[in-house]
C-alpha cells in the first residue's frame, strides 16, 4: 500500500486497533511489543500512533529500536529472546511478546512510495493466515478505537519511559539499541574470530575483500557494526549505510538491475564478495569475484553442504532443509547427498514456519 493510503484521516489509527484486536485477542492486557522498522518514509509518525493507541489498549511494555530503527530479523530475534525469558539489550528478563514491523520490505520509498505494517506472532515469524483473516475480518466490523492523543514519548533517546493511563493500567516503554541484541545473536552463529582473520588475509595471506551495499535501508547500522567495527572490513567496502526515508531516491530491492552499481564494482574484479540488501533486511543478493551472481537457490545449497563450518549448527542436529515451490533444487541434491529431508512449502515465509511445525 502507498504512503497517500496511510495518511488519510484514522486510517492508521484504525489499522494499529485492528492489528492489536485481531493479533493480541485477550492477550492484549499486559502485552510486550516490539516495534520498529526500515526506517521509511511515515514510520516517526507510525510508532508515535502505535504508542498512544498501545497504551490506551492496555499494552504492558513496548520494546522500541532507536529512532525506529530495528531490521525484520532483528525484531524477530527479539521476540524469541522474550519467548525464551532472555534479557533484551542487558534489561530484566521478560515474557512472551509479538512485534509489529513497520516496512514495505524491498518496495520503494518516500512521501509517494510504499508503507506497510506487519505483525509478528510468538515465534518470531510472520502472522499466519488465520490471523491475518482475524485482523481482516475486525476492519469490516470496527467503528472506533482507543488512543491516548496527548501522549508524548521520545523514542529518539535510549531509555525508559512510564506511563499510567487512568482507567487503563500502566506502559513501559524501552526504547534500545536497534543493533545491540542482533550482533549478540551473530557472535552466536557464526565464528567471527574466524571470519576476521579470513578479511585481514592473516588466514589465507591475503585480505579478502568485500563490498556490501544496504541500499539507504535498515541494514545500514547492522553492517557497520558487525562488519566495520567488530570484524574489520574497511569502510569503503560498505555503501549506502545511512538509512533514509526514501532510501536516496532508490528502489530498495536487491537485484541485478536495482543494485547495478554494485554489480558493476564487483565487475572490476577487485574484492572477492558482494552484497546487497533490501529495505528491511530479510532478503539478499550475492555476488562472487568479477560480478558473479549467486542465485538464492544456490546460495541455500551452499550454506546447506556446509552446515559443518557454522558454530549454530555444529551443536544442533540437522534433520533436513525446505524451500519453497519456485526455488530450484540445487539444495534437493545436497540434501540426498546427506541423507536429508527436503520440505517444500508455497512461497512466503509464513508458509516455511506452517511447514516445519
Amino acid at each position: 500500500m502507498n504512503v497517500p493510503e496511510f495518511q488519510q484521516e484514522h486510517y492508521t489509527e484504525n489499522f494499529i486497533q485492528a492489528v492489536l484486536d485481531g493479533g493480541l485477542g485477550s492477550k492484549k492486557k499486559g502485552a510486550v511489543l516490539v516495534v520498529g522498522g526500515d526506517g521509511r518514509f511515515l514510520s516517526m509518525e507510525a510508532v508515535n500512533v502505535i504508542i498512544k493507541i498501545a497504551a490506551a489498549n492496555g499494552v504492558g511494555r513496548l520494546i522500541i529500536g532507536q529512532n525506529g530503527f530495528l531490521s525484520t530479523p532483528a525484531v524477530s530475534n527479539l521476540i524469541r529472546k522474550g519467548f525464551e525469558g532472555k534479557k533484551i539489550d542487558g534489561g530484566e528478563i521478560v515474557g512472551t511478546f509479538l512485534g509489529i514491523i513497520l516496512t514495505a520490505s524491498h518496495n520503494p520509498g518516500g512521501p509517494k512510495g510504499d508503507f506497510g505494517i506487519k505483525f509478528n506472532c510468538e515465534n518470531g515469524g510472520p502472522a499466519p493466515d488465520a490471523v491475518t483473516n482475524a485482523i481482516y475480518e475486525i476492519t469490516t466490523k470496527m467503528s472506533t478505537y482507543s488512543i491516548c492523543p496527548d501522549l508524548q514519548c521520545d523514542f529518539t533517546k535510549i531509555g525508559r519511559s512510564e506511563f499510567d493511563v487512568d482507567g487503563v493500567g500502566h506502559l513501559t516503554v524501552d526504547v534500545i539499541d536497534s543493533v545491540k541484541d542482533y550482533v549478540e545473536l551473530m557472535q552466536k552463529i557464526f565464528d567471527f574470530g574466524k571470519i576476521k582473520s579470513l578479511i585481514s588475509g592473516q588466514l589465507t595471506g591475503k585480505k579478502f575483500e568485500m563490498l556490501i551495499d544496504s541500499m539507504h535501508g535498515a541494514t545500514g547500522p547492522y553492517v557497520s557494526t558487525i562488519l566495520c567495527d567488530i570484524l574489520g572490513v574497511e569502510s569503503r567496502g560498505c555503501m549506502r549505510t545511512v538509512p533514509k526515508p526514501d532510501f536516496g531516491g532508490g528502489h530498495p530491492d536487491p537485484n541485478l538491475t536495482y543494485a547495478k552499481h554494485l554489480v558493476e564494482q564487483m565487475s572490476k574484479g577487485e574484492h572477492d564478495f558482494g552484497a546487497a540488501f533490501d529495505g528491511d533486511g530479510d532478503r539478499n543478493m550475492i555476488l562472487g569475484k568479477n560480478g558473479f551472481f549467486v542465485t538464492p537457490s544456490d546460495s541455500l545449497a551452499v550454506i546447506a553442504d556446509n552446515l559443518g563450518c557454522i558454530p549454530y549448527f555444529q551443536s544442533r542436529k540437522v534433520a533436513g532443509f525446505a524451500r519453497s515451490m519456485p526455488t530450484a533444487g540445487a539444495v534437493d541434491l545436497v540434501a540426498k547427498a546427506k541423507r536429508l529431508e527436503v520440505v517444500l512449502y508455497r512461497t512466503l515465509f509464513i508458509y516455511l514456519i506452517s511447514s516445519l511445525c
